[in-house]
């Protein structure tokens, strides 16, 4: 197998080791109840205020099933063109832990809600198919703390049933750079979806990253380790890189690699053994008896398939073929859903290839440096629309416009006021520019004679003039159409 395949590999002593990653992404189901009972699931509420009987595992209270999270998942897995399965079971994953009060956790195995799927990656050196192996639906847990008190640790029940999409890919990923391609891609389908937020700071995505490495050119997987609950695509970046370079050090001196599950350091930026990895019949599974098999109407599967909206890939072919733009700006466009209504926003009343270049350039150069997402943009989409307008009419000038936006950024203010209160509006009368390019010529009649004897770069010395004395107000092509009338 050729190197030139692969965009990421391990050097190591004394061989070239290619990296083997498959990702476990934790999704909570964006729903305002939990998966088995009806409390409420707003995130940075007090802790243990969000519990209910069920949620709790008080003595005699039966889980009874969200149909919202039923449909939440089943929209996910048509997202991810997945197999549809109509009859699935819920199963006991038992477990010991002070913040699974049943002692087990309700969740699929054998038989889940969504089989096969898979996600197209856009990579620099083309497009990749990741294979996604399963999609199922389980409860989360509760969540131990253990540094408010030296010699106490606490529980926060809040989280305990709150619905998850467990979304399992194929061992398909090569590098941390796929990897951040993977995530992203997942969560822009599913925030299109409306399935999951995806806001990982909240603990609603989140992933367990599986690593094993092997060498290159080799058919074989090696031996895995599982890096549990990475909480961020930075950290899956970092913690993968960590992992692959130690278990290669092991390998060269003919060290064995255990199955394990291990925990990532944000800190010293490394992977510490937690546990050794569990196999599934560690967890004696077996369907749950409070809870019927869940059997889906194929007229449920085709009503939710048309609600779809329009997702990242189609969108992506839209934009291209109908605003003309190039693969990488469509990609931009369309990482984000907000990003993508911004666009068609602005582009409603003016030049499409003016408004990807300003909204790609100089408003996400301002969202970037106030760490803020389109949504909330300190201009609007409609304020923009009109300075682009105006750009492209020749009411101002592209370095005019750069001012005025600067202004609108303070309080969105409307372009046009802006440019008439600062007295902004671009000189476009022939005749006022005529008379100021010929003061300029009768003044500097020895550049004159220079430029006609060959010295064509004096030319810019005369716009320079033109806009110094219009105070950078004259219409640039303007100015260069009269210019190389008179010097002719």
């Amino acid at each position: 197998m050729s190197e030139k395949k692969f965009d990421y590999f391990i050097q190591g002593k004394k061989a070239k080791w290619e990296v083997i990653i498959g990702l476990e992404v934790h999704a909570q189901v964006l729903s305002k109840s939990k998966l088995f009972s009806s409390s409420p699931t707003k995130f940075g509420a007090e802790p243990n205020t969000q519990v209910s009987l069920v949620d709790c595992a008080f003595p005699g209270m039966l889980p009874v099933i969200n149909q919202f999270c039923i449909e939440q998942s089943v929209k996910t897995g048509l997202g991810l063109k997945a197999k549809i399965n109509l009859n699935s079971i819920f199963d006991r994953k038992n477990y010991f832990y002070a913040d699974l009060p049943q002692g087990y956790q309700i969740s699929q195995y054998k038989n889940p809600i969504v089989g096969e799927g898979e996600v197209i990656l856009d990579m620099p050196y083309g497009t990749k198919k990741v294979r996604i192996e399963r999609l199922h639906l389980e409860q989360d847990a509760g969540k131990s703390i253990h540094d408010i008190d030296p010699d106490h640790s606490f529980v926060d029940l809040n989280r305990s049933g709150i619905a998850l999409m467990e979304i399992v890919s194929k061992p398909d990923l090569r590098s941390p750079n796929e990897v951040n391609a993977y995530v992203k891609k997942l969560r822009a389908i599913m925030r299109y979806l409306g399935t999951c937020d995806g806001n990982m700071q909240e603990g609603s995505l989140r992933a367990d990253v599986n690593v094993s490495v092997r060498k290159l050119g080799e058919k074989e997987l090696g031996t895995r380790c599982e890096i549990k609950n990475v909480n961020s695509i930075k950290f899956m970046q970092m913690a993968i890189e960590y992992e692959a370079k130690r278990q290669v050090e092991l390998l060269e001196d003919n060290k064995q690699i255990d199955q394990e599950t291990r925990l990532f350091d944000t800190k010293k930026n490394t992977t510490r053994s937690m546990r050794s990895k569990e196999d599934a019949h560690d967890y004696r599974y077996f369907p749950d008896p409070d809870l019927l098999p869940l059997n889906l109407e194929q007229s449920l599967i085709d009503k939710l398939k048309k609600e779809l909206p329009e997702l990242p890939d189609e969108k992506k072919e839209r934009f291209i073929k109908q605003h003309h733009l190039s693969a990488y700006e469509a990609n931009i466009l369309v990482s984000e859903k907000e990003i993508s209504v911004y666009y068609e926003e602005v582009i409603k009343n003016c030049d499409k290839k003016l408004a990807t270049n300003w909204i790609t350039g100089d408003l996400f150069a301002v969202l970037n440096k106030k760490n803020i997402s389109i949504s909330k943009s300190p201009v609007s989409a409609k304020n923009l629309s009109t300075l682009i307008k105006m750009i492209s009419l020749g009411k101002i000038s592209g370095r005019i416009a750069k001012e005025v936006f600067e202004i609108m950024q303070l309080n969105d203010e409307d372009p046009e006021t802006i440019v008439e209160s600062k007295g902004l509006k671009q000189q476009s009368d022939p005749k006022e520019l005529e008379k100021i390019i010929l003061e300029i010529l009768s003044k500097n009649k020895d550049k004159v004679e220079q430029y006609k004897s060959g010295k064509e770069k004096l030319f810019g010395f005369f716009v320079g003039q033109v806009m110094k004395i219009s105070e950078g107000k004259a219409n640039p092509q303007l100015v260069n159409t009269i210019l190389k009338s008179k010097l002719k």
